[in-house]
């Protein structure tokens, strides 16, 4: 039986992603730092499920779990790094307490994840580690600034990685959605960019792209997820700088 381990399991994205990977016959091994939202989510999907309390930023919880979860000297297929969280605002409105917090959760998460999975990973004759990037490392958001910055670094890790760990036979990719009807998106009212262009993702969305490069023989490094996000990057792709800074700034209520 194929393994995956998805951080921040319990809730959004990655619950819908544990539901995929589970109904496709997968051992799904459910990371999250909530205990109770946990509990429900591995109660919900059944026996191919486990559960492990998991604080990203901690590499000796990380190397507790996948141990537990793959055995010693066992496998990992399918490591997706998801765990992350968000703060909306303008930045000095944000204390610095709540930028640390997020850059930590999104950056040290992924970090941490990768060193402790990639073991595991050797192990495994199509290893994957996918990681959940965004829209927003496109183009920098203002009024999620470090949101946005710490995506910037999903998006240098995996491509960093998915040359070096080709060496072991390892495909590193990451997948690029826009805005998520999660309630990640729905408790940040800050965030006008979300209410002018809408949400039209929902987390299953996410989870059949996450699934898909799993099966893939020779995924790209990076998937963006809904029209919204491929017409965007194309636009900063070929539009110029100042135009591009314009529009980003008109969709988030900024006079730029």
């Amino acid at each position: 039986m194929k393994r995956v381990f998805i951080s921040g399991a319990a809730a959004g994205i990655g619950l819908a992603t544990a539901r995929q990977f589970a109904a496709a016959g997968y051992a799904v091994g459910i990371g999250d730092i909530n205990a109770d939202a946990l509990a429900q989510a591995t109660a919900d999907i059944g026996p191919s499920s486990q559960g492990f309390a998991l604080d990203v930023r901690e590499p000796q919880q990380w190397q507790a779990a996948l141990q537990a979860f793959c055995g010693e000297g066992g496998t990992l297929d399918v490591l997706i790094n998801n765990a992350g969280i968000l703060y909306a605002g303008r930045v000095e409105q944000i204390p610095f307490e709540q930028h640390a917090r997020l850059i930590d959760i999104n950056t040290k998460g992924i970090v941490a994840g990768s060193q402790a999975a990639l073991p595991y990973l050797r192990r495994s004759a199509s290893a994957r580690v996918l990681n959940l990037c965004s829209a927003s490392a496109i183009y920098g958001q203002p009024s999620i600034a470090s949101y946005s910055a710490s995506k910037f670094f999903v998006r240098g890790w995996t491509e960093a990685l998915n040359i070096e760990w080709a060496d072991y036979g390892i495909k590193v990719c990451s997948v690029w959605p826009i805005f998520v009807a999660t309630r990640m998106v729905a408790d940040a009212p800050d965030m006008k960019a979300a209410s002018k262009m809408g949400v039209s993702l929902k987390p299953e969305d996410v989870a059949a792209a996450l699934f898909k490069l799993a099966q893939q023989r020779k995924p790209p490094v990076h998937t963006p997820v809904g029209m919204q996000t491929h017409i965007f990057q194309s636009f900063v792709g070929v539009a110029p700088t100042a135009l591009v800074r314009r529009i980003v700034a008109y969709l988030a209520d900024y006079r730029g």
